[in-house]
């Protein structure tokens, strides 16, 4: 089974990307300097808004999750693990880690990557307040090549014609 969802969201002069575990999206409109997991604002979806079937399957223990990033033409998959302790209900945010902690906002643990690994010309993009930042999420109870990801994201959301149509 795999499904998927996707969130939009805006880059902040702020975005600073430097945090060693986690990496975070939120629907705050404001980011700090001290928060650098965040690599997005003004996002359309917390955890609690995510599509049922994929919070669903993403509770699940032995769930693949991963997260494609994209910003103009750049994109950076990360990959990460469900678990069946995860609650996703909070509203705000969304939050993967590469430990096993888990939030209201946790939506996928022992990743692959956290914010200060995202690429730096993602980063140097994010920075912009007017670039458009796309997160879709997949889960997976299977493990999938990153070309199989690709091509269920963009069967699911034609971005080769244009992120703006989402």
């Amino acid at each position: 089974m795999i499904k998927v969802d996707v969130i939009r969201a805006k880059g902040h002069q702020n975005v600073r990307a430097l945090h060693k575990t986690t990496l975070e999206v939120t629907r705050e409109d404001f980011l700090t300097p001290r928060g650098d997991c965040i690599i997005g604002v003004s996002s359309d979806k917390g955890a609690k808004d995510l599509d049922e079937g994929l919070k669903e399957l993403i509770k699940k223990d032995n769930t693949y999750v991963y997260l494609l990033i994209v910003v103009d033409n750049l994109y950076q998959l990360i990959k990460a693990r469900g678990s069946s302790k995860l609650t996703l209900t909070n509203d705000t945010k969304i939050i993967l880690r590469k430990s096993d902690y888990i939030s209201d906002a946790t939506i996928g643990i022992r990743a692959n990557a956290s914010a200060k690994d995202i690429d730096r010309n993602i980063i140097k993009l994010l920075k912009d307040p007017n670039k458009d930042l796309y997160v879709f999420i997949l889960a997976s109870d299977l493990p999938l090549k990153d070309e199989e990801v690709l091509r269920i994201v963009i069967n699911s959301y034609p971005i080769s014609l244009s992120l703006n149509n989402i």
